[in-house]
């Protein structure tokens, strides 16, 4: 039932799950108006070099702790609530969005492998965050063997899955402790995790189970095919299936125990889980085939929408509804965008420069070009297109002359062309990309968005809201508490985009046509066995951190 009549009285709330915070966000019904946030930072943030009981990681992993998650609904969701000054009494509905891949292992009742004693220093048992990329040799052997059987999901995921997956994720737990992976009777999508913790009820949201879980035309890889990877394997799709439901649906009721965290009505509305990246594309009304979504952030996600279904070179996946009922939805992304202008500025700039605005400031003067500098966007790995996390960044042409606002900029740029090559993979493909949305905090950078317009060479729309992900999860709230008969409805009445704030310059553009050529070339060079040099030193690294840790402290135990 569509109950649109009169909700300037009724309220929702999204939260949305990040990397190091999770934010609430009140929204009115009717009109989408944002009347209250809050934020609450993770106790433990990103775990990666010691549990918190002090046991040693090796390179590359990046965990976290769940009851961090459970601190947001807490703290933030009070906070925010009290911040709008509406009565909670007047909120009926919950949803949220979380940063993905981003998995647990559980009993059968939710309780997280890390939260039981005797597993507690076991890093297999505790979440593996989406960044978490020492499960790349699994994820290469997964998409060898997929290759090798023809299987046919292989092509909705532009011919490799990911390290950051569930598979892979799964498949490194079962060799490396297989204690903790035979202890999980679930594994499970932190946004499932923390629906099932509010309503009591384990669902699957179909966008991380497509996206994440390789699910296709109704069905996960095959038993033949798990256990042709590790005869222990065979078990893993009965660890993720669950109760699957359609973006936008009511996965349960508030409990009286979540009704105590959040102090907000028992048995309102929880909407099924979503992804930050593509619950953001109903908040930026780009739930029409042709509009992509860029979410950017730390790392950037893509999303976009199309009428048919095709498949993309390098792309993250394309999943039916995988974004909003009635179309297909493709993910790309790029594993590193402001994680990288933030370690420049944070261990790269000199002191009296190293902050973002006086590196703008200085790069903003400088004709395209001028730097004499091209640099690969690869310093946290690449998701799309090569997919390999073992990719490290690199800068080309810096001189004596070289001052640090031409390397901040050439790394701004190397993000765009990042992006344009996954938008030419799309249109390439047959997808259309008309337009791009900019969502995430990086929006205020007027330089670096408009360097996205002259680089991709399309007008720029910068959503309305400064919490697209949580206003997502919100309307997707209305949606599942009756307000809204569907997601593109609600998407209408509480989106809002700021329409072409940042044209391409022809000018401009002309000029990065001809940096882009150098970055493609690069690009294939280093990514594409021209020289794999990046990934000897990778190696060699590994073997030089795991030999110091093997000396001076007590190392993972790695059970082969």
């Amino acid at each position: 039932m569509n109950r649109v009549d009169g909700a300037d009285d009724r309220y929702v709330v999204g939260v949305d799950y990040g990397t190091l915070s999770g934010r609430a966000l009140v929204v009115r019904v009717g009109d989408g108006a944002e009347l209250g946030t809050a934020v609450h930072e993770y106790g433990d943030s990103v775990i990666s070099t010691a549990l918190p009981g002090g046991r040693t990681l090796p390179p590359d992993w990046a965990l976290q702790n769940p009851q961090d998650y459970r601190d947001v609904l807490r703290y933030a969701v009070p906070a925010a609530v009290a911040a709008a000054g509406v009565d909670p009494a007047a909120v009926v509905g919950i949803g949220i969005d979380f940063t993905a891949c981003t998995v647990l292992p559980t009993l059968a009742d939710g309780t997280p492998l890390c939260e039981t004693p005797e597993l507690r220093d076991r890093p297999h048992a505790w979440v593996k965050l989406w960044k978490h990329h020492a499960a790349q040799p699994h994820a290469d052997r997964i998409n060898a063997l997929a290759h090798e059987r023809a299987e046919p999901w292989i092509g909705r995921y532009g011919g490799k899955i990911s390290a950051e997956w569930q598979y892979a994720k799964g498949l490194q737990m079962l060799e490396e402790d297989p204690e903790v992976y035979d202890r999980a009777e679930r594994f499970i999508e932190a946004a499932d995790w923390i629906v099932w913790q509010l309503c009591g009820t384990e669902t699957r949201n179909v966008c991380t189970a497509g996206y994440k879980g390789i699910l296709q035309d109704g069905h996960y890889p095959s038993k033949d095919f798990l256990t042709a990877l590790n005869p222990n394997f065979g078990d893993f799709v009965a660890k993720l299936d669950g109760p699957l439901l359609p973006l936008g649906a009511r996965a349960g009721a508030l409990t009286a125990q979540a009704a105590a965290w959040t102090g907000l009505p028992e048995g309102i509305a929880v909407a099924v889980g979503n992804v930050d990246a593509h619950v953001t594309a109903a908040s930026a009304q780009a739930v029409e085939p042709g509009r992509l979504v860029a979410i950017m952030g730390t790392s950037t996600c893509h999303v976009v929408n199309g009428a048919e279904v095709a498949e993309v070179a390098g792309m993250c996946g394309v999943v039916d509804g995988g974004i909003s009922p009635g179309a297909w939805g493709y993910e790309a992304g790029q594993s590193g965008v402001g994680d990288i202008f933030g370690w420049f500025v944070e261990h790269a700039a000199p002191a009296g420069i190293d902050s973002h605005e006086r590196l703008t400031e200085l790069a903003a003067s400088q004709p395209v070009g001028a730097h004499g500098l091209i640099a690969l966007d690869w310093w946290n790995g690449n998701r799309s297109l090569l997919v390999n996390h073992d990719l490290s960044g690199l800068i080309v042409g810096m001189t004596l002359a070289t001052r640090p606002q031409d390397i901040y900029r050439a790394l701004l740029e190397s993000t765009a062309y990042g992006t344009r090559m996954i938008i030419e993979a799309f249109v390439d493909a047959g997808v259309p990309v008309n337009d791009l949305v900019i969502a995430g905090g990086l929006t205020n950078n007027a330089l670096l968005m408009q360097i996205y317009a002259d680089v991709t060479k399309r007008p720029l729309n910068i959503i309305a809201s400064a919490q697209g992900p949580a206003l997502g999860s919100a309307i997707h709230a209305a949606v599942a508490a009756g307000e809204f008969p569907s997601i593109h409805e609600a998407s209408r009445a509480m989106g809002r985009v700021h329409e072409a704030v940042y044209r391409p310059d022809p000018e401009r553009a002309r000029a990065y046509d001809a940096l882009y050529a150098e970055y493609r070339s690069l690009h294939d060079h280093f990514g594409r066995g021209g020289n794999d040099v990046m990934l000897r030193l990778r190696a060699i690294r590994n073997a030089a951190v795991e030999a110091a840790a093997t000396a001076h402290e007590t190392p993972l135990e790695v059970v082969a």
